[in-house]
């Protein structure tokens, strides 16, 4: 197996037969392979009929003489990394060896459409670009859960499955939190593709999770705008101007760009990681539920500000020293999601300030959590003429209340989120959108007994029980 050329078709490597070179980039090969034997060294035990049907993509090295150091390193780091992920958001590995020297890669072949597709088509309606961006924030969350962080996300990184969920690629400059950095200990000096590496990492931190979430705005910054908000620079000094200068507003260029939406990507390339938002759950909430963003002077802004404003930024990147860390998941453990599940048509006195109490422990022990109040109520029985007006004006007095529930609670704008959903099972209608917001913790009341709760099994109980987080229910005092 030559170093650094293509393989030939029908050759067979640990029991993959190559069928056709299907991308050669600056640093590794890609071929399409089947499996020509069902026990393969170094492959991952899956069912003989996953194995069958899955289709697979081989991985090498470019290591040509010539080659930068990049492309082992980087290969050697995407080997140890991507044999510990799990997912929709990854491609599933099913082997890793070295044949003659060369190390390869074989993983799931994901046959859905390349983002990088949609950015040359750019600029895209402001729905398009957040039904992407929130699924790459969806797939970068379970990343982050796993403790790594990909610091190299770009459109050519990023993959559709035909479901529509994102696949993240290319690991070869990741961390993770539990093994150790290679890239950092070999290279000592900023790695990343200069149009999209964030601020922090022009500085050598490679342990803050939101370094991809500012390279995701830069991503939605060029899907609405069809630019990116640095250009292409080439050279250190190039790079580091985006310490110092702000980009083009969104909608100085795009004048389509609504003002949640430029809300959000400028939130995302904001100088501090900690003026971002804190983890990319709570990205992908937001461009879910657009109406619901807490706009600021961003979301107006149409240049980038006066005299003062840019010496402001000038200074400030002057002056930025990355935070220390632990890693992605010690950082999503100080941000958590906590869904508080209130009831606007049957309230307690005594319930509901029970509830606001263990809501206010929650933001003195993580200051960086996010709340979203979800109220479920009974669909109501109406002719078509009148359903549409009156069950508009339910849905308006329902987050009102819920608004007026929050009101003691103090909570920042940017904080609190809020939610109305209508349907018959309370309890799922709760377990969906905790599973779909990737809650991290349910906040209920306990209600009394009543026959029909014998019978049917309280709402609480079943949330408990079937919860994809840890639950706090909460009974208050008599």
């Amino acid at each position: 197996m030559g170093q650094g050329e293509p393989l030939s078709p029908g050759a067979v490597v640990d029991g993959f037969r190559i069928d056709c070179l299907l991308h050669e980039g600056g640093m590794a090969l890609l071929h399409a392979v089947s499996r020509t034997v069902t026990d393969v060294p170094g492959a991952r035990t899956d069912s003989p009929r996953e194995r069958a049907d899955l289709p697979l993509v081989l991985k090498t090295p470019k290591l040509a003489f010539g080659s930068h150091p990049a492309c082992y390193v980087g290969f050697e780091v995407e080997q140890m990394i991507l044999a510990t992920l799990s997912g929709p958001g990854v491609p599933r590995l099913v082997a890793k060896g070295d044949v003659d020297g060369r190390p390869y890669l074989v993983m799931e072949r994901i046959e859905g459409p390349a983002l990088v597709d949609f950015a040359r088509r750019a600029p895209l309606p402001a729905a398009q670009v957040a039904l992407l961006v929130g699924a790459v924030a969806t797939a970068l969350h379970e990343l982050h859960r796993q403790n790594v962080i990909h610091l190299d996300l770009k459109p050519a990184n990023v993959l559709f499955r035909p479901s529509g969920e994102a696949v993240l690629i290319d690991f070869g400059l990741a961390r993770h939190g539990d093994l150790p950095d290679l890239v950092d200990e070999e290279f000592h000096a900023a790695v990343g593709t200069g149009a999209y590496i964030a601020p922090e990492q022009l500085l050598g931190a490679r342990n803050d999770p939101r370094s991809d979430l500012f390279a995701l705005g830069v991503v939605a910054y060029q899907l609405a705008t069809g630019t990116k908000p640095f250009g292409d620079p080439a050279g250190r000094r190039a790079t580091r101007r985006r310490l110092h200068v702000d980009p083009v507003p969104p909608r100085a260029l795009n004048p389509d760009v609504p003002p949640w939406l430029q809300e959000v990507i400028l939130r995302c390339l904001e100088l501090q990681p900690a003026a971002r938002h804190a983890t990319a759950a709570q990205l992908a909430h937001d461009l879910a539920h657009p109406q619901q963003i807490h706009l600021t002077a961003r979301a107006q802004r149409l240049d980038r500000g006066g005299l003062p404003a840019r010496l402001r930024r000038w200074w400030q990147g002057w002056h930025l020293k990355p935070a220390g860390g632990a890693g992605a998941s010690a950082h999503l453990a100080l941000a958590p999601h906590v869904v508080v599940a209130v009831d606007v048509d049957d309230r307690d006195a005594a319930m509901d300030e029970a509830m606001r109490e263990a809501v206010r422990r929650a933001l003195v022990a993580e200051p960086g959590l996010r709340i979203t109040l979800v109220s479920v109520r009974e669909p109501r029985m109406l002719t078509e003429d009148a359903a549409e007006e009156l069950q508009q004006g339910a849905h308006v007095q329902a987050l009102l209340e819920l608004r007026h529930w929050a009101h003691p609670l103090g909570v920042a704008p940017e904080k609190l989120r809020l939610h109305v959903a209508q349907a018959s099972d309370a309890a799922a209608a709760l377990l969906d959108y905790a599973a779909m917001h990737h809650a991290d913790r349910i906040i209920m009341g306990a209600r009394g007994a009543s026959r029909l709760r014998r019978y049917l099994g309280s709402v609480s109980a079943r949330v408990v029980a079937q919860a994809p987080c840890s639950v706090s229910v909460i009974r208050p005092r008599r």
